[in-house]
């Protein structure tokens, strides 16, 4: 669906000529969101219509040539500027050069006219596009954010119209007339930002209520944009915020990880040293306890058995092995140092017998008898004898 719309631009950089023309630039047709009453689109049944201008539509190259040679007028005219009017409105014209500045169109002026000249510098410096495009009807959301309702494509320039003046941003002033609700503006077509009617109404019937941190505020369908994109970028914000916590949480879990796994390691390593201690310890008393158990029993085997049954098998080699038959190992351990000492002691006597010296009978008569007793003693000691 093809329509007229209107879009302003401010004059800049204006000088006269010898000839008394009045030359400059301006920037214009702005890429982007802009907001149209609903039933300026033929939708009445909507309050507001975000129109998206993508940069392919602005900077189409049949879009950026329709500029060049087209008519300035005097407010927009009723009707399209074509040759069979061209005097009726034509008060200066657009240059050739047309090209794209950022996120506009720049383009080269020249009014002719006194009268406008005259207007243009006492104060009436802005410049409204007015030109035809089609709309495709279509849902979507812009780079910024805005969601839209439509798009415009194929953009074809009919005229610009210096104009009182218009209402937008700070780098344009959108629409002819659009302070005042429309009341100075021609129906020439449809006029970027809300009306409330065609009539005009006040400025607090174009607001609409958004909600900020829980509070109701009027605003614009622009500073709505705005707010809408401001939370949406604080709310992006807590999230990144929130990511890098997590994060770095994530980096000292690890890192703590790291930590218990050396401590685990180092204790490890401790652990080994006093096994090795312990290791060390075993073979000694290992090696004592086969040292004395060949002293009880000189040929006594002791490969492959345990403390418990070397004591065991050194007792049986001397007193035989129904002496200790059925014996708790206590009883056996008991017998084992009692023959160890014995042992010792017939070590001694030898030596000295070695040496021309013997032992009294009494005194190995005595040491029997001991030996007799503890041994008795052992056996009654469960009785509490």
């Amino acid at each position: 669906m093809t329509q007229k719309f209107v879009d302003a631009a401010e004059v800049a950089g204006t000088r006269i000529t010898k000839d008394g023309y009045l030359v400059g630039h301006a920037r214009t047709a702005r890429t982007g969101i802009q907001t149209y009453a609903g039933w300026e689109l033929g939708k009445p049944e909507l309050e507001r219509v975000n129109v998206y201008r993508p940069e392919r539509s602005v900077f189409a190259k049949d879009s950026l040539a329709s500029f060049a040679g087209k008519p300035i007028t005097d407010n927009h005219p009723d009707e399209i500027v074509n040759a069979e009017n061209w005097s009726d409105y034509a008060r200066g014209q657009i240059g050739e050069e047309v090209a794209r500045d950022g996120e506009a169109v720049r383009i080269s002026l020249a009014l002719m006219d006194k009268g406008l000249i005259d207007k243009v510098q006492a104060g009436k410096r802005e410049l409204s596009v007015g030109y035809r495009a089609e709309l495709e009807w279509v849902d979507g959301v812009a780079p910024d954010g805005t969601p839209f309702q439509a798009i415009q494509k194929n953009i074809f320039v009919d005229h610009v119209a210096v104009v009182d003046r218009g209402r937008a941003g700070p780098d344009f002033r959108i629409g002819d007339g659009a302070g005042d609700g429309g009341r100075d503006r021609t129906n020439w077509g449809a006029t970027p930002f809300c009306h409330a009617d065609q009539k005009g109404a006040d400025m607090s019937d174009n607001l609409r209520t958004v909600m900020v941190d829980g509070l109701k505020v009027k605003t614009t369908d622009e500073g709505a944009a705005a707010i809408e994109k401001l939370t949406k970028a604080l709310a992006d914000a807590e999230t990144a915020k929130a990511d890098a916590i997590a994060a770095k949480d994530r980096e000292i879990a690890s890192k703590d990880g790291e930590l218990a796994k050396k401590d685990a390691e180092i204790d490890a390593l401790k652990g080994k040293v006093l096994d090795d201690e312990a290791i060390d310890k075993r073979v000694a008393d290992r090696a004592a306890l086969i040292d004395t158990a060949r002293k009880v029993a000189k040929d006594v085997k002791t490969d492959g058995l345990t403390d418990a049954e070397i004591r065991r098998v050194a007792v049986a080699a001397v007193k035989g092995e129904g002496a200790i038959k059925d014996k708790a190992d206590a009883y056996v351990d008991a017998m084992f140092d009692i023959l160890a000492e014995e042992g010792s002691k017939d070590t001694v006597r030898d030596a000295l017998k070695g040496n021309g010296f013997e032992a009294p009978a009494d005194a190995i008569a005595a040491r029997d008898a001991a030996l007799e007793k503890r041994i008795n003693d052992l056996k009654t000691a469960w009785k509490g004898e």
